[in-house]
């Protein structure tokens, strides 16, 4: 079979398509055929200057839908034929959050990722596709979508009326803008491209602002609520945004920060935090019963992801050239 290794060292030239045996599956596990997948900013960080040398090579790729072909003995959850997405964190099935069920069990790094034509994991770490999606839509889901949905509606508490506040056009700003608009709520887009904007407008955005023109944009999301702030903000900007999404925020209002694009660290206004009574939330994807209340929700009401380009799993370097240029809006696949 094909897979995408990363091999020698990090680096998008250092991606390359490989020979591999088609796996087995042990008891509990399953063989999927692979169908496609998709990329993610993690995905980019981890293939460009992510991490432990020692776990090179490695195969990339955090996202992906595939069709079960074999199934080891034990498992009664799953079936051939079934199309199923694996999860990201292979080891949360539900609850919260702990740390052995997170880190170590990631798909991408350190367990090899989906940029392959067959892959072998357990059946507990998968579930199954929305019905109403294709292959390559179901490959958006595990990271952006469950993301999004974990920021809004699992930590946030997101009802009808709400005002949501989505930072940019990427996967998962642009699920959270459609999760937002299906439950009711009102969406706030920033960007700095009027034509990007225009196309999160055609997707249910009720207002925008263009940051570069409107540099002080927590200012203005006040502005657009009356002077309130807004109920959430999904905060994937990093370091640089993070002290203006506490200011765009309403008093009792939740930010869920995801992202680290403008970088790490910064020094944060700690008393506005408490005297706005803020609520923080770290969002790091979610459990695969997450998936599955979020599965329902897609085919309730008939969601689906927004693709903007789809690449063949042997340009694979271009489709990562083209997330580190930042000019995507909504996922970008490969075909697998």
């Amino acid at each position: 079979m094909r897979a995408l290794v990363l091999e020698g060292d990090f680096g998008i030239d250092n991606l390359k398509l490989k020979d591999r045996d088609v796996p087995k599956p042990g008891p509990g596990e399953v063989v999927l055929k692979m169908k496609a997948g998709s990329l993610n900013y993690r995905d980019l960080a981890t293939v460009t200057f992510g991490g432990n040398p020692k776990l090179l090579p490695m195969v990339p790729l955090s996202d992906g839908c595939g069709e079960v072909v074999e199934v080891g003995e034990g498992v009664k959850r799953l079936k051939k034929g079934d199309r199923v997405a694996p999860s990201f964190f292979q080891g949360w099935q539900s609850g919260g959050p702990v740390a052995e069920n997170l880190g170590p069990t990631a798909l991408g790094s350190p367990i090899d990722g989906c940029a392959q034509e067959y892959m072998c994991l357990s059946a507990e770490g998968m579930s199954k596709a929305p019905a109403n999606l294709s292959d390559e839509e179901v490959a958006c889901l595990p990271c952006a979508g469950l993301t999004a949905w974990r920021a809004l509606v699992v930590e946030g508490g997101l009802k009808a009326g709400d005002t949501v506040l989505v930072q940019g056009t990427g996967g998962v700003s642009i699920f959270a803008l459609q999760f937002a608009k299906a439950m009711g709520a009102r969406v706030i887009v920033t960007s700095s491209s009027d034509e990007k904007i225009e196309r999160a407008k055609k997707l249910g955005a009720d207002a925008s602002i263009n940051y570069k023109q409107t540099p002080d944009w927590e200012m203005e999301a006040r502005k657009l609520t009356g002077g309130r702030g807004v109920d959430h903000v999904v905060e994937v900007g990093g370091a640089d945004t993070f002290p203006r999404s506490i200011t765009a925020a309403r008093v009792g209002g939740h930010i869920a920060v995801i992202g680290i694009l403008s970088g790490l660290t910064k020094d944060v206004n700690v008393a506005a935090i408490f005297a706005q009574n803020l609520k923080i939330s770290g969002i790091t994807v979610g459990s695969r019963a997450h998936f599955e209340e979020m599965s329902r929700a897609i085919e309730q009401n008939d969601i689906h992801p927004v693709i903007d380009k789809r690449f063949p799993l042997a340009d694979a370097q271009e489709a990562f050239r083209l997330m580190q240029g930042a000019s995507h809006f909504g996922k970008i696949v490969l075909d697998i």
